[in-house]
């Protein structure tokens, strides 16, 4: 078994393993303007670690409150700990870095993914968010093995997102259809807002607590 999860590893991080729930195979290639492929490249190449930053100590509470509830739900599909601590934080980071919700993105990779770091779709999208090779070659360095590193790999994935936000003006159903390829058609969009319900969080402080703002916006 253990040399069979090996020669796994070893066949996704080369791209000849293809998972068969990996779903944004139909991204589409489009031509990107100079001002927006320059935009995008910066706001990829901007490697800061992914270590949240709080404003007062209540709002890191509220953030290691939200950490809990998120692992504990994720951890039928993340079973130990230290990845899903990670995981979760560099969807937290980088979620907010790029004004999405965290909900949202943990939705998005649910339906991607189901949460595997080497998912491989059919036409060769990579890693829990299943970004598209050409991703790398038009604002990454072209090393698309890099897909496969989780903070690589989301923050491709969130700032792929917002760039189809901004296209479509703010239409997330739009956005999506975007993502996945099927512009317009409603399945892929339905999917993922539904899986986002499953990660929805408000936070209630404990009795006592004085409220704080909100842990502060992560963008460069």
């Amino acid at each position: 078994m253990q040399r069979r999860a090996g020669l796994q590893a070893v066949l996704a991080a080369a791209g000849l393993l293809v998972w068969p729930q990996a779903r944004a195979g139909r991204q589409l290639e489009e031509p990107l303007a100079d001002s927006v492929r320059t935009a995008l490249s910066a706001a990829i190449a901007n490697t800061a670690p992914p270590v949240p930053v709080f404003a007062d100590t209540e709002a890191r509470l509220a953030y290691l409150r939200w950490l809990g509830a998120m692992s504990e739900r994720l951890q039928k599909r993340v079973h130990a700990w230290p990845e899903r601590r990670d995981l979760l934080q560099t969807v937290w980071y980088e979620s907010r870095r790029a004004g999405l919700e965290p909900a949202l993105v943990l939705g998005l990779i649910q339906v991607e993914s189901n949460f595997r770091k080497f998912a491989v779709s059919s036409a060769g999208a990579r890693g829990y968010m299943q970004v598209m090779p050409f991703w790398a070659r038009l604002i990454g360095n072209g090393d698309a093995g890099s897909l496969f590193h989780m903070q690589t790999n989301l923050r491709f994935g969130c700032v792929i997102l917002r760039h189809y936000l901004d296209r479509e003006r703010g239409n997330l159903f739009m956005a999506l259809g975007r993502y996945n390829g099927s512009r317009g058609k409603s399945p892929y969009p339905d999917a993922v807002l539904a899986a986002r319900k499953q990660w929805d969080y408000r936070d209630v402080p404990p009795r006592g607590a004085v409220p704080g703002p909100q842990p502060p916006d992560a963008s460069p």
